[in-house]
């Protein structure tokens, strides 16, 4: 039988938590079932960033977990899922999963979908870096996660932050095979007229 695609959704305590709530909003606007956790940071955040509360983030999942809840549904590898999705990624979080150190559901969710060879991508926020977030990027990598630092694709031109910020999350959704219908594709075309313009300038 057939079921909907579902998605863990953890945000954490970096700064750029509107990419979590958008992300939360694009998985209900395509029919894709959402389970949240949030840090305790992660809600801190929130109020800094932006006028939301915890629970307004909340309602946006189908299923949520306090961060603390060890024993929740998705801390097991008999749950069925499709991925999860740490939007954003804080260098703690990172670090927790690159390392298996898994004090909290957030992390040991992410470490439940490694193990059992599922998806996991990384937003992680950070910068500039050093030595030692660059290594527990690599670690992370080697034991199946997807580093994805929310970079803004300029050539698709974007006329304010809320399309930047819908490419980004559409490209991170792409790697789940899910089209979210934000993502201006690069098609080469632009490229090749600007040649020619030169060529005949």
């Amino acid at each position: 039988m057939d079921r909907r695609k579902r998605i863990v959704v953890g945000i954490s305590g970096a700064s750029g938590v509107v990419y979590g709530v958008r992300l939360l909003e694009m998985l209900r606007e395509l029919d894709v079932e959402s389970h949240l956790v949030m840090s305790r940071s992660a809600q801190m955040t929130l109020a800094y960033e932006t006028d939301l509360r915890t629970a307004d983030v909340q309602a946006l999942a189908d299923e949520h977990y306090p961060n603390a809840d060890i024993g929740a549904a998705i801390s097991s590898g008999s749950f069925r899922v499709d991925g999860m999705i740490v939007a954003p990624c804080s260098m703690k979080t990172l670090a927790e999963v690159a390392t298996g150190n898994t004090g909290s559901l957030l992390s040991r969710a992410a470490d439940v979908m490694l193990k059992e060879r599922k998806r996991v991508v990384l937003m992680v926020r950070e910068t500039p870096l050093h030595l030692g977030h660059l290594r527990n990027m690599t670690a992370a990598t080697e034991i199946g996660a997807i580093i994805y630092p929310p970079v803004p694709a300029f050539y698709a031109r974007p006329d304010n932050l809320q399309q930047m910020i819908d490419h980004t999350l559409g490209r991170v959704l792409d790697l789940f095979d899910i089209d979210a219908g934000t993502v201006k594709r690069w098609t080469g075309e632009h490229n090749e007229k600007k040649l020619v313009s030169v060529a005949n300038g």
